[in-house]
């Protein structure tokens, strides 16, 4: 992609109908699960982007052997038959926060001793909670730069049982740990020293370890084995919001396939936002549809729970006519980038009175004027803020690639929006 894209104005309502890639986050938390399975798993509907590329490419480190298909969306597993005795050496997890910290744990299992590492930016996140409850449950544990943080190497087996951790940093620590649990000695037991963040994303990594043969009460899960399955993967709701934010946005209606009532993903819930700033929100078993026509509403809304959507709500918070508080989200700043701190940045550079709060921001909607926009390596800020061209003319993304993270052909579906 060019270092700068201009993102072009809607000419007309919207009348869409779009269906995202895989859900990231259910296709790294099946990738897991398969490769913990003895047999094969077949994973229809996978993501292709680099954190899925990321967590094939660790999967296969830890021994298990994969087989791709991007046209088709689909990936086949062959798990691991005997975790215990096998030496894995190094994973690189790229820029991917749910890679390294689901990969730690299942290299615990191993008697080998694993080096977990990536990206200059993944280095700067935070892993110390993780590292600490691995120590717990009996894993060996070194970290090969700055305590707490990446790269770390780590080396099993663990005999699990009783694990405290914190949940205000990130939920992904818990789904990591719970994934690996069923593989230990003695089973685990979670115990929470803090409350948990983005909890939906908890009772899904519940659901897809379910779908694979184990379950979890509470936060106890027992000593067992996962069973190789045939799963399908949904639509990715964190990238569906891009499109009902464009609705929002732009007016007209855009209608999300394959997402609906029964979705195991929280970020469905970024629907229930925009209803509540005023646009017009249908759900079925399988679409959410936005339309908007009208004045958008500010809100006061907490979004702890699909945090991943908050930069979207900004962008669309720009249009609306009162001001909108989004509480809740503190533990964002330790994302890709500082996201609180990016994305009011952004905002103001474009001539939005946008505030930074301890939990989340505030923004006060105006008429943002022509701006290139910084995208801090950030595959969220670029897609969010593409929005704000739909509408007003004289906007670029800087480093639009930097969506190869999660949704490389973002671009395209956007301005295909248009066309539909």
């Amino acid at each position: 992609m060019p270092d700068v894209l201009p993102v072009t104005p809607l000419t007309a309502p919207l009348d869409a109908t779009v269906r995202p890639p895989g859900s990231k986050s259910i296709t790294n938390r099946a990738l897991i699960c398969a490769a913990l399975a003895p047999g094969r798993s077949t994973l229809t509907g996978a993501l292709f982007a680099d954190d899925t590329e990321a967590m094939m490419g660790a999967v296969a480190a830890l021994g298990a052997s994969i087989s791709r298909d991007p046209v088709s969306r689909t990936v086949e597993v062959a798990g691991l038959a005997a975790p215990g005795a096998t030496s894995t050496g190094r994973v690189d997890a790229r820029q991917s926060g749910t890679t390294s910290r689901f990969v730690l744990p299942a290299a615990a299992l191993l008697a080998g001793r694993t080096v977990i590492d990536g990206t200059p930016q993944l280095r700067a996140r935070p892993f110390a909670p993780l590292l600490d409850a691995l120590r717990q449950v009996g894993a060996t544990v070194e970290e090969l730069d700055r305590p707490g943080y990446l790269p770390a190497a780590v080396q099993g087996p663990v005999r699990g049982g009783a694990v405290q951790v914190s949940g205000h940093i990130s939920s992904q620590f818990l789904s990591g740990l719970l994934m690996a649990g069923p593989l230990m000695r003695d089973g685990l037991a979670v115990s929470l020293t803090s409350p948990l963040v983005s909890v939906p994303y908890v009772e899904m990594t519940k659901a897809v370890m379910a779908a694979f043969g184990v379950p979890v009460s509470g936060l106890t899960v027992a000593p067992g084995s996962y069973r190789p399955v045939d799963y399908a993967i949904e639509p990715d709701a964190s990238a569906a919001s891009y499109f009902l934010g464009a609705a929002a946005v732009a007016g007209g209606r855009v209608t999300v396939s394959g997402l609906g009532t029964g979705s195991l993903q929280g970020d469905v819930g970024f629907a229930d936002v925009l209803e509540r700033m005023g646009a017009a929100v249908t759900r079925t078993e399988n679409s959410v549809s936005v339309a908007a026509s009208g004045r958008l509403r500010g809100v006061d809304v907490d979004m702890a729970d699909i945090s991943d959507t908050a930069q979207t709500l900004a962008a669309v918070a720009v249009f609306a006519d009162s001001p909108t508080r989004v509480r809740g989200i503190g533990f964002i700043r330790g994302k890709e980038t500082d996201r609180l701190a990016a994305i009011v940045t952004e905002l103001r550079r474009a001539g939005i009175d946008a505030t930074e709060d301890d939990d989340g921001f505030t923004v006060n909607p105006g008429p943002p004027r022509p701006t290139r926009f910084a995208t801090y390596e950030d595959h969220r800020m670029a897609m969010s803020l593409s929005l704000l061209g739909l509408r007003v003319p004289g906007i670029e993304i800087e480093d639009p690639g930097c969506v190869a993270k999660t949704y490389p052909g973002y671009f395209q579906d956007l301005a295909a929006l248009a066309s539909a």
